[in-house]
């Protein structure tokens, strides 16, 4: 044997290539967002890249790991715009890979989730905290990296009854999203034994931009005294201008002011600056939650791959599924997937714009399986029957 084929053998063997088998997997990534109504303010402009950007960098981490196990991977993307078929759109590209991450509305991934060309692909869910896609309208092929709206609003109520804010009042908004959220939190607070003392509407027309101090003080008073103001207002439209307007001079939280969410990059424990730096060195923006979902989508996919050492998706489904799976996430802990739903299971951030607050779930609120599935629908909880 040649001095240089005795070379390549060691190679091989110190990174562990001779026992892998050569994998190249393309992945899909599909964007069909729709346009989203005006608000009050435009100095938060959705990035264009939103989640794409995510995408890519889960796709470099996992080209970083599969380049010493002979393991490849590629990313298509398409994004569908206003008036175009999403669904479609998602058959020609299931054509070429069965995993696909899907950005669109929850009934957009239904209608992909049940097309007959889907039904042996593992598509995931990077966009949508649809309490339902999780719940009766669950698909055995549709996994949930973004948690659910339940998850955030049940790290809230935990955090509430953690500090003793027992009297809140709520302000919620019009749109379908905000409508969502403020029902999320109504059934949090029932879950943790909390209520709402109060609760408004808010469907001003007003330009609040210049009215706020004058409107903003009146529409409060009628709230009374309490811990702390809940606003349900996820198209932050008019949730700014409540901070530091109110007639009490009380904490605000929910969807501005004290938030729970995926990811902020005020996340800087467990390693994450070093993935928030990374991210916004090759998109010159912060990592939003909808990134950090679509990283952990394609991270899922990497790390399913290196484990099995194949590209077959009902492989791979079994085993993001089984106890065996763990994803690190940098958020703590190991995140792994809800057997019963599909749901990531993860800790939720509570923060503000400048701080991490708490990383829920908080001390004290103890599982019997794992503390995570305090968070969102627990296996009792949930009416999803297609994992069974």
């Amino acid at each position: 044997m040649e001095k240089g084929t005795y070379l390549a053998l060691f190679i091989c063997l110190f990174f562990g290539v001779a026992a892998h088998a050569e994998v190249n997997l393309n992945i899909g990534y599909l964007s069909a967002r729709p346009p989203q109504p005006p608000t009050l303010s435009n100095l938060d402009p959705v990035p264009d890249d939103l989640g794409l950007a995510g995408a890519q960098t889960g796709l470099e981490d996992n080209i970083t790991t599969g380049r010493f196990l002979g393991h490849g991977y590629e990313l298509t993307a398409t994004t569908v715009q206003d008036g175009g078929d999403p669904v479609a759109a998602a058959a020609e590209m299931l054509a070429v890979t069965p995993f696909i991450l899907i950005d669109a509305p929850a009934h957009v991934m239904l209608a992909i989730a049940d097309l007959p060309q889907a039904r042996d692909a593992t598509l995931f869910n990077v966009s949508s905290g649809d309490i339902a896609l999780r719940d009766d309208q669950c698909r055995a092929n549709l996994l949930h990296t973004l948690p659910s709206d339940a998850m955030r609003t049940d790290a809230l109520a935990q955090f509430f009854l953690f500090r003793r804010w027992t009297d809140l009042v709520m302000i919620a908004g019009v749109h379908p999203q905000d409508v969502a959220y403020a029902a999320a939190m109504r059934r949090s607070l029932a879950k943790f034994g909390l209520g709402l003392e109060g609760e408004k509407t808010w469907d001003f027309e007003a330009d609040m931009r210049r009215s706020a101090s004058q409107e903003v003080p009146l529409f409060t008073q009628s709230l009374g005294d309490y811990d702390v103001m809940i606003l349900a207002d996820e198209l932050h439209d008019f949730g700014r201008y409540v901070l530091y307007n109110t007639w009490q001079a009380r904490p605000v939280a929910g969807s501005e002011g004290l938030t729970a969410v995926t990811w902020s990059p005020v996340i800087e424990q467990w390693g994450a600056a070093q993935l928030q730096g990374r991210f916004s060195e090759r998109h010159a923006r912060n990592m939003l939650s909808v990134d950090y979902a679509a990283w952990a989508a394609i991270r899922t996919i990497g790390e399913a791959v290196t484990r099995t050492d194949s590209a077959d998706p009902q492989v791979l489904r079994d085993y993001i599924l089984s106890e065996d799976f763990e994803l690190p996430g940098f958020k703590g802990r190991p995140l792994t997937y809800r057997d019963w739903n599909g749901q990531l299971r993860q800790p939720i951030a509570i923060a503000h714009p400048r701080a991490l607050v708490a990383q829920a779930p908080l001390e004290g609120f103890l599982h019997q399986v794992n503390e995570l599935d305090t968070l969102g629908l627990d296996r009792p909880e949930s009416n999803c029957e297609v994992f069974e």
